[in-house]
């Protein structure tokens, strides 16, 4: 497909666009939250309805250490609008009594996603004023840009602005000092508190007067939901003040920045430019496959707000994944399954070079970091599958490009990895003799993806011989020989590994049940054998080498299609199984206990359909499948994907509103299936010649 040259021609995917039907009904509208980003860690997060309900809503969350150290400095704006004799409060504020004044969600006529950005239509009589909230690339700058985009006479807009010093996971509550808020050309000058970093709110047309007293008791609907303080106080900083003509803009500028620039058009359009971009490279990589639909491209959209920069000595470019938004930090699990369809597949394989690449000098004794931590702290290292989807995600980038150059710059690294495993690492983790099998854990550490710990008890224990770890494992000793031959190097000692390993994946078979133990070798099981279904077994199908037969891959899959596959993703746990949860919710350990436990995990799609496709080959089939997932663009995070979703109907998204991973996995499921059916028709086209 070769894409358009007139930009001008082209608009950005509204895959998300919603009329009175939802904007109107507030349960609807303060359900469905929007995500603009910055590339560096910072964000703006909030809702239709323009109601905060959790402490990570605002309009400029810094990365003050970037990507972390997020801070929320700009909480809100609160607009009046005054048109002719008429006042439209355009704002919404929920208290601490329950009660909902003002409920301005009830001017928005429209609400719509153009790419990432949202914009708000808010009718005024017989006048429409549009709102568009964006971040510029690598600043922890946020525009806000109003137009007047029809009106008999002028709109009189009266702004104030709500402000906060509220680091990560915080509320700000009880403060009683007021912020020191200064004049400044364009605007105004925020300093929270002694020692806190200067913040800036500007105009370049509108009047600005600084003000000074604490708001208090907003509540916190979905923090509370959670177990969580659902209060919280802000500063109304100051306030802007302009008039617009019909067809008129104004703009709000929200930085870290004393001098941004304040062109919200020029900024806009900028914006704009780099979305068209980065559709422009996923369409040049996936040329062969034809249009994609308008649900993919806003998953090439949503797959850019998680690559974000990672400066380190020597290297202030590198980059990495964010988890997930709003509270999630850099995992190098997550990190490694999501960069294959967050990079590869949207044409960007120069930035799968550059993560790849950074990780590498944090492998320690044979491991990758689990989760980076804030700055100066160390990285932590509690995980046996991260360096082993490294390999994963190496392997792919070298199908994609055939970069023999950064092969052999990280064949070393590589190969200490599977020295480490083989000698033996941190917990435990060591390549069984008996069967060459991966054997990992030690009391009270939970190691895998299943890491839960509900008041310091470890929900799923996976002591023992895990059966997607040592599908990794098999996985990885593979790919090493096959490196060690496209290098010129002797990879017999890599095969060796491979076939033991392959051999002993036997063990895992549960003949009784026909499908996978998920641990064998597992302290505290009957026989050492967790019999329970979960979905871990299906990776034993969708990774490239198996060592199941083809009846047990069928067997596999079907069992995960019948017990575990849902609308949105595997359930963790089967329906049947003792201690499944279908709903995941309340305070913390009691979400942690269900984290687990039957909740629906969406990256877990991808795989599932991959599976499907190799066993069944019916590609139209398998990628019928991600159909709910693309569907589900206008619930919950809007224009991306959820991380988990409870186990019972109706399936309901929970956690993450925007997940690396499962962003990710739907992409590289969706490319791989639509090039298999672009095969089937080539060969169908062939025989029908």
């Amino acid at each position: 497909m070769n894409p358009p040259t007139n930009r001008a021609a082209r608009t950005l995917p509204r895959k998300v666009d919603f009329g009175r039907d939802v904007c109107g009904d507030l349960r609807a509208a303060e359900s469905r939250e929007w995500l603009v980003t910055n590339g560096i860690g910072g964000y703006a997060l909030g809702t239709v309805a323009g109601l905060q309900t959790r402490c990570y809503h605002g309009l400029l969350v810094a990365a003050l250490a970037p990507p972390l150290g997020r801070t929320l400095l700009l909480e809100k704006l609160d607009e009046t609008a005054r048109y002719g004799s008429q006042e439209f409060e355009l704002f919404c504020n929920r208290w601490a009594d329950g009660t909902l004044v003002p409920a301005g969600y009830r001017s928005i006529e429209r609400f719509h996603l153009e790419g990432t950005t949202p914009v708000w239509t808010f009718a005024l009589a017989d006048a429409l004023l549009e709102k568009r909230i964006f971040m510029q690339s690598g600043a922890n700058t946020t525009y806000v840009l109003y137009r007047l985009v029809r009106a008999s006479s002028s709109v009189e807009l009266n702004i104030k602005a709500l402000a906060d010093y509220g680091e990560e996971h915080c509320v700000t509550l009880g403060r009683t000092a007021p912020m020191k808020v200064e004049p400044v050309a364009h605007g105004l000058r925020v300093v929270a508190f002694d020692g806190a970093k200067a913040f800036y709110l500007l105009s370049d047309t509108a009047n600005a007067r600084p003000a000074g007293e604490w708001y208090r008791n907003f509540d916190l609907a979905a923090e509370r939901a959670r177990g969580l303080s659902d209060r919280a106080d802000h500063f109304f900083a100051g306030e802007f003040r302009a008039t617009l003509a019909p067809g008129g803009s104004l703009t709000i500028v929200a930085s870290m920045e004393a001098a941004p620039p304040l062109d919200g058009e020029a900024a806009l359009a900028a914006r704009q430019g780099e979305a068209y971009a980065l559709l422009d490279a996923a369409s040049a990589a996936n040329s062969e496959l034809g249009e994609p639909p308008p649900a993919a491209q806003q998953f090439v959209l949503a797959a850019d707000q998680f690559v974000v920069a990672r400066p380190i000595d020597g290297d202030e470019d590198a980059k990495t994944i964010l988890a997930g938004y709003p509270w999630f930090s850099d995992w190098g699990r997550d990190t490694m399954i999501a960069l294959p369809g967050l990079c590869l597949a949207t044409g960007r394989a120069s930035v799968a070079r550059d993560i790849l690449r950074t990780f590498a000098r944090f492998v320690s004794q044979g491991m990758l970091p689990n989760q980076f931590p804030r700055a100066g702290a160390a990285p932590s290292y509690n995980s046996v599958d991260a360096a082993l989807w490294y390999f994963d995600a190496i392997h792919q980038y070298f199908e994609e490009t055939s970069d023999v150059e950064l092969l052999a710059e990280l064949f070393p690294v590589l190969d200490g990895i599977i020295d480490a495993h083989v000698r033996g690492t941190r917990y435990q983790i060591h390549v069984d003799p008996s069967d060459g099998l991966l054997y990992a854990g030690e009391p009270g550490v939970q190691l895998t993806w299943m890491d839960a710990k509900a008041g310091g008890r470890v929900v799923t224990p996976r002591t023992g011989k895990p059966v997607e770890v040592n599908a990794l494992w098999l996985n990885a000793a593979a790919s090493m020989a096959r490196f060690a031959q496209v290098l010129g190097r002797n990879g017999a000692r890599y095969e060796d590994l491979a076939d033991r390993a392959r051999s002993g994946f036997a063990r895992f078979w549960n003949s009784e049940k026909q499908f996978c133990f998920d641990v064998i070798d597992a302290p505290g099981f009957p026989g050492g054998q967790d019999a329970a279904l979960r979905p871990n077994q299906i990776f034993g199908v969708s990774l490239r080498e198996t060592a199941l037969s083809a009846d047990r891959r069928r067997a596999v899959v079907d069992v995960c299609a019948r017990e575990l596959l849902t609308s949105f993703g595997l359930r963790s746990l089967g329906p049947r199984e003792p201690g499944y949860r279908g709903h995941y919710g309340g305070g913390p350990d009691e979400r942690d206990g269900a984290y687990h436990q039957g909740t629906v995990w969406g990256w877990m799609l991808g795989p599932f359909a991959l599976a499907h496709l190799r066993v069944y080959g019916d590609a139209a089939e398998a990628m019928s499948f991600l159909d709910p997932m693309f569907a589900n663009l206008t619930a919950a995070g809007l224009g991306t994907a959820s991380e988990i979703f409870d186990g019972d109907p109706p399936f309901a998204p929970n956690g993450c509103i925007a997940q690396a991973w499962t962003v990710g996995e739907t992409l590289r499921a969706w490319r791989a299936i639509r090039a298999a059916r672009e095969q089937e028709r080539e060969m169908k086209s062939a025989s029908a010649g």
